[in-house]
């Protein structure tokens, strides 16, 4: 198993513990949580299910056929119901025979996707409250492992995580299962004998973020973009129709949240709410607040508030990598089978690798932080920009990336991708100078403010490279 280190020991460490443990797992679809659960315990459970979609379903059979799956997961755990279940508390009045009866030391249960079986009127929590608050815990045996899993995250968070009811603060272990970052890719492939140099990863990486199930499809023996064209560009393409899949699996009605994707796809930079509305004709409400909160923690965007200002101007990107490379590529489904082969240095292409390359950026934070040498300073990562005002001396600055560290330094962040060494020239070491004026009329810091270069490649030495405070490779983003 690559990478998820941590959190395994921390899985396996609860085989050990004095009592009961109930266990969240969540994190965005196909990031590798039920392997994780099922790597962890070995495989070994006292009980498991998995919820099922239930979309084709209709709504008043949705609660009886999620019943009747878990009525069939009972009986292979050796424990058949002498009747139909019609309701979740007599489905967990079930369970706790099976455990009851288990001869096993832990009884590790293990739910996964929980969030399908939370049909509309179903009571599920209800019932799974009354388990573990009125059963489980006041067991004399403290001998049950419960580990529920959903792709679902803001439901997770609603539900389980931040319940209000009488799940609040229940939970023992909580596990966001993050992406894998650029190391943790690398070790993938090398697991599966794939070999691309780290050139061609991030730019993998550009295409398919961190996902691990996505890395899982590529193919040894082929180039990166024959991958890529088979991954999105070929008839019957993996990859070429997960987009709608993984927002109808998310969200029950997703029409709204891809209208929400769609107008963040359409610029590199983050927008506020109100550019949202104008962009969706979403009107501004508490439903499209629980919409953004919604993505934002399935992790599709990324809510913050620019440096210096109020949280009324907090602004709003997109930062999934498949989402926006789907967008740009596969939506108008203009290209042929053999589009990514010949593609390079397309203006499309071009336009595209700017806007992915500051994501991969933006993921690896801790990475960039290591390289500043500055891991143990306290920072704050956001954006920033201004318009221009003749009468300020503000000539109109976007920032992509800042970081404000409490040792009284900004590093004003430039992030380029290119094929080669990069040559920082009269135009780049303007703009710079530029933000880093603008920044200082605007918000009036005393802090010392450090121009920062993220490249792919080394930097050639110009007349202007010794302007530069701090220059990072993406070699160091695999540190």
């Amino acid at each position: 198993m690559v990478g998820r280190i941590e959190e395994k020991k921390l899985l396996k460490s609860l085989l050990k513990e004095d009592e009961s443990q109930f266990v969240a797992v969540f994190g965005r679809r196909r990031v590798g949580k039920t392997f994780l659960v099922r790597e962890s315990f070995d495989y070994k459970f006292t009980f498991q299910h998995t919820g099922i979609s239930t979309d084709s379903i209709i709504k008043s059979a949705r609660k009886k056929t999620q019943l009747e799956e878990f009525s069939k997961s009972l009986a292979e755990a050796g424990f058949k119901p002498d009747k139909e279940l019609s309701t979740w508390y007599e489905a967990f009045d079930c369970l706790k025979e099976i455990i009851k009866k288990s001869k096993d030391k832990k009884k590790v249960i293990f739910i996964d996707e929980l969030s399908w079986m939370d049909t509309k009127g179903s009571e599920l929590i209800s019932a799974l409250e009354s388990f573990w608050n009125g059963w489980v815990t006041a067991r004399k045996e403290k001998d049950v492992i419960l580990v529920v899993c959903a792709s679902a995250t803001y439901w997770m968070m609603d539900n389980i995580v931040n319940a209000k009811g009488g799940l609040h603060n229940r939970i023992t272990v909580r596990i966001n299962l993050r992406p894998f970052t650029l190391r943790e890719c690398e070790d993938y492939l090398a697991s599966k004998n794939i070999k691309f140099n780290r050139h061609q990863i991030v730019e993998c990486y550009m295409i398919l973020g961190g996902v691990p199930f996505y890395w899982s499809l590529l193919k040894k023996g082929k180039s990166l973009p024959q991958n890529i064209d088979d991954l999105f560009f070929k008839e019957g393409a993996p990859l070429k129709d997960e987009y709608n899949n993984l927002y109808r699996a998310l969200f029950n009605k997703p029409e709204q949240y891809i209208r929400i994707i769609e107008a963040l796809c359409s610029v590199g930079k983050g927008i506020s709410r109100d550019e949202i509305c104008k962009k969706t004709r979403i009107p501004s409400s508490g439903e499209l607040t629980k919409k953004l909160r919604e993505l934002e923690n399935c992790g599709f965007i990324r809510k913050y508030i620019p440096f210096g200002a109020e949280r009324k101007n907090t602004l709003y990107q997109l930062i999934d990598n498949y989402t926006l490379f789907y967008n740009r590529f596969l939506k108008s489904n203009k290209y042929d089978e053999n589009y990514w082969k010949s593609a390079s240095n397309s203006s499309e292409v071009n336009a595209w690798s700017g806007v992915a390359f500051e994501r991969v950026c933006l993921e690896h934070i801790p990475q960039i932080k290591r390289a500043l040498g500055i891991s143990g300073v306290q920072t704050d990562v956001n954006s920033w920009r201004c318009e221009a005002d003749s009468e300020k001396g503000l000539q109109g600055s976007q920032i992509d990336l800042l970081i404000v560290r409490k040792d009284q330094i900004i590093n004003v962040c430039e992030m380029k991708y290119c094929e080669s060494d990069y040559s920082p020239n009269l135009s780049f070491d303007k703009a710079m100078r530029r933000r880093i004026s603008d920044l200082r009329i605007a918000t009036k810091t005393k802090y010392a403010i450090h121009s920062t270069l993220i490249t792919t490649y080394e930097v050639k030495e110009t007349p202007y490279s010794g302007n530069i405070q701090s220059i990072i490779t993406s070699e160091e983003l695999f540190g």
